[in-house]
């Protein structure tokens, strides 16, 4: 069985984080162009997230809506971090991939990923918000971010001992 090259899916790796920093790039441009939006075309905006009109209450529904696009605005920089640093990381794969830069980065990466599911949680309260308003909002808990948080700050320490062992080996030889 052929297996592509490590060169190959290097480039990949490059090609789809790059491709992912723009589309959150272009997330992030349109939720700051969707807030001030949400004043000018309320109406519309009610009436898109309002599902079930006879109960709907746009008094919180319309607040709890603009909160979330802030609180989304932040997981854009959150996931812009974790993309960059991601990107910095495989740089260096074809050179020396377990050099202290590394455990900071991936450390860096675990603390936004941590950030991202507290958001994602703080999104499931108001999403319970939304719908207690009259809207239809699907949201589930999902353990698998919370399990990528710890495999993440584990593999950070595995560079950050790594790194340091190497080290040590490298000044007693």
């Amino acid at each position: 069985m052929l297996q592509p090259s490590s060169g190959t899916a290097l480039t990949a790796s490059r090609v789809l984080l790059g491709i992912l920093r723009i589309l959150n790039i272009g997330t992030g441009i349109g939720l700051l162009l969707a807030i001030p939006a949400s004043f000018l075309f309320e109406p519309t905006f009610f009436q898109f997230f309002s599902k079930q009109p006879p109960r709907v209450d746009s008094s919180l529904l319309i607040p709890v809506l603009r909160t979330w696009m802030v609180l989304a605005l932040l997981m854009v920089a959150l996931v812009h971090v974790q993309l960059s640093r991601l990107l910095a990381v495989v740089a260096t794969v074809n050179s020396d991939p377990f050099v202290p830069e590394n455990a900071v980065r991936l450390k860096t990466i675990a603390w936004c990923m941590l950030g991202i599911e507290l958001l994602r949680l703080v999104f499931g309260v108001m999403a319970g918000a939304m719908n207690a308003a009259g809207s239809n909002i699907d949201w589930k808990f999902s353990a698998s971010g919370w399990v990528a948080v710890v495999l993440l700050f584990v593999l950070a320490q595995v560079f950050e001992v790594g790194t340091r062992l190497r080290a040590d080996l490298d000044t007693m030889i």
